[in-house]
Parts: C-alpha cells; structure tokens; sequence
C-alpha cells in the first residue's frame, strides 16, 4: 500500500505535558556513556548558570520518539512500521533541556516519498515548554524497508 499523501504537512495536536525529572537525565547520560558533569552534578550545572542538571542532547529523542509513534503507527498513513529502520536524526536546540521542564512536543510530516521500494518519511518534533517557550526540534527519517520479491 503506497504511503497516503494526504498526511503531507499534517500537523498533530502537541503530546502530553512530559517533566523533565533529574535522574532520567542522569540516568540517560549514564546510558549513552557521557560523564559530563553538568548532566549529573546540579552543581556542576549551575556553574554554568543553569538551575539544574541539563540533558545530553540526544535526549530530545525520548520525547520525539513518543510523540511521534502514533503520528506513524497510524494505519491510514501506509507505513509499515513491522520494516521500518531509522535512517537518521538531527537536533537543533534553541537551549538545553533542563531538570524540571516541562515539555510538549508538536509533530508535523515533512516529507513522504517512495524511492526503489523504500517508503520514507520524515517527520519533525517542535519541542516547547507549556507556556510555548521553544526548545529543540529533531527531525527523523523512518525507512520502511521495501519487500524482497519472494515476500
């Protein structure tokens, strides 16, 4: 089934409030391996003027990743999220994360396109606190990986 074009541009209403805690945080920097101080030591932080410990940045993901499934685990979009592989992800940030935000994340559908079989869509997060102050914005792009001729 070709993906449905008319999900092009479809902006989806902004995602639950998420607050940011310190140990998810801590937690997150432990996993990918980051010792940096100001993303474990709320000291460290503010002597960087931040009021608390702030997040690597890859850490915009967890929300991205959250708000955008139901965006392309929807049916009518056409994708098939049983073959999907992540082709790629950015992030660009107006300021860090921080413990204690509050967060929403609003996705859009940038782009949709077929290329030799591969269904591919690219959907972009705007992350904000509640009050609308803006965050980052990730962008990622989603391979659905074309069937083998025997399939």
């Amino acid at each position: 089934m070709p993906l449905n074009e008319a999900f092009l541009g479809r902006v989806f209403p902004p995602s639950a409030p998420y607050q940011v805690g310190r140990e998810k945080i801590r937690e997150f920097a432990s996993a990918i391996g980051d010792a940096n101080p100001a993303f474990h030591d709320v000291e460290a932080a503010r002597a960087l003027g931040y009021p608390d410990v702030i997040a690597p940045p890859t850490f915009a993901v967890v929300l991205a990743l959250k708000a955008s499934t139901a965006a392309v685990k929807d049916p009518e979009l056409g994708l098939d999220y049983s073959r999907v592989v992540h082709g790629e992800q950015t992030f660009a940030y107006s300021r860090p994360i921080v413990a204690g935000d509050e967060l929403v994340v609003t996705v859009t559908i940038d782009s949709l396109r077929t290329i030799a079989g591969n269904d591919m869509v690219n959907a972009r997060g705007d992350i904000t606190t509640v009050d609308g102050e803006h965050v980052a914005t990730t962008t990622s792009l989603l391979v659905a990986r074309a069937l083998e001729p025997s399939e």
